[in-house]
């Protein structure tokens, strides 16, 4: 249950990231 909990939220964190710097024109 964690481990599947902290790998979603390694995912959402990248997606989030992801769009901060397309949204930044990198």
């Amino acid at each position: 249950m964690i481990q599947k909990i902290l790998i979603a939220n390694r995912g959402e964190i990248a997606c989030r990231i992801a769009r901060t710097v397309s949204s930044m024109g990198m």
